[in-house]
């Protein structure tokens, strides 16, 4: 099977900078499709937060995209992690719900979390859901 060709994912973080996976060429990339209201999710984060920080010397980039509904649950997420969190060690976060947010996915996910692991040409190398 030959593997499936690159996502195109393009937004504004939640800090309004813009954002395309393609500028992460170079980089393998955690891709992770979540919400606030997944308790699975939720667990993910603090064992997330810690590879991103053992990586962070690396070529590696976690994005997160979140599926909420509300951006104000997200926001509300956000803030309270970035109180706790190195400002230099904070991941691309963006709102799936967002205007501008595009993506080339063939299906959105039916299951959070949906996690793909990107190689550094962009290419999918593998696939999680839930």
């Amino acid at each position: 099977m030959a593997p499936a060709a690159a996502p195109v994912i393009e937004g504004r973080t939640l800090e309004g900078r813009p954002f395309s996976l393609a500028s992460q060429r170079g980089k393998v990339v955690l891709l992770m499709f979540w919400s606030t209201g997944c308790a699975v999710c939720r667990d993910k984060m603090p064992e997330l937060r810690q590879n991103y920080e053992g990586w962070a010397a690396r070529p590696f980039e976690l994005v997160l995209v979140s599926e909420d509904r509300r951006r104000d649950d997200l926001l509300a997420y956000d803030k309270a992690w970035k109180s706790t969190q190195d400002p230099a060690l904070q991941p691309p976060s963006l709102w799936a719900g967002d205007a501008g947010f595009i993506d080339s996915l063939n299906r959105r996910p039916t299951r959070l979390p949906f996690t793909l692991v990107l190689d550094a040409q962009g290419i999918e190398r593998a696939r999680f859901e839930g």
